[in-house]
């Protein structure tokens, strides 16, 4: 999954590249532009807030604070997994440096969008692999998809990327994620065998000492 979301990312970075719009694009925006009414304007505003720093930063903080008892391990990589994130994006949009709807510049990929997919996404996994209800783990999954693209759809609506920004913010933050999550897992469980294989040899170690005296007796 995560091999074929980079891939699905850098076949719409070769397109950002250019500097070329498709058909989807201008309709998008067309479509979204007829939603438009002044009394949506600050609503929309401040949902796209949570991918500005003033949005992630509490959301970081917040979830540390609700993962450092049950997944410590978690509760240290995501600053770090977020902090990527954001010089993931930095890149990106350097290398394409393609204008947004409103001819701002570095408009692909959306970094709102890729940075909420990767903290809701870390969330969503998170919460499958806890021991909480049915019911709140559908809750949980619900939520953090309807922010996401909540989030996604302000950043249309305010003219600030087009949907290949938005998209490619998608492929990219998944592809980043996966990728992460593995990672984090993969070295994790190495460490938990390297500790059973100490305890192991540890307990071998006892059991020999304790075999040593009773031979020098006999």
């Amino acid at each position: 999954m995560a091999v074929l979301s980079l891939a699905g990312f850098l076949g719409l970075a070769l397109i950002a590249a250019s500097h070329q719009f498709s058909e989807l694009d201008h309709r998008t925006r067309a479509l979204v532009q007829l939603t438009r009414l002044p009394f949506l304007d600050p609503a929309m505003r401040g949902i796209s807030g949570l991918g500005e720093r003033y949005g992630l930063i509490p959301l970081i903080a917040l979830g540390v604070a609700i993962l450092w008892r049950g997944s410590r391990r978690w509760a240290v990589a995501l600053p770090l997994v977020m902090a990527g994130t954001g010089a993931l994006q930095l890149v990106a949009k350097w290398a394409i440096d393609r204008p947004r709807p409103n001819l701002a510049a570095w408009g692909f990929p959306s970094g709102h969008v890729l940075s909420l997919v990767v903290f809701f996404g870390l969330m969503i996994y998170l919460l499958a692999t806890s021991t909480a209800t049915r019911s709140r783990r559908r809750l949980g999954y619900a939520g953090g998809t309807a922010l996401v693209l909540v989030v996604a759809f302000s950043r249309l609506y305010l003219e600030a990327h087009w949907v290949s920004d938005v998209a490619g913010g998608f492929a990219l933050g998944l592809a980043y994620l996966l990728s992460t999550i593995c990672l984090v897992e993969t070295v994790a469980r190495r460490r938990g065998a390297a500790s059973e294989a100490q305890v192991d040899l540890a307990d071998d170690e006892r059991r020999v000492a304790d075999v040593d005296p009773v031979v020098v007796t006999v």
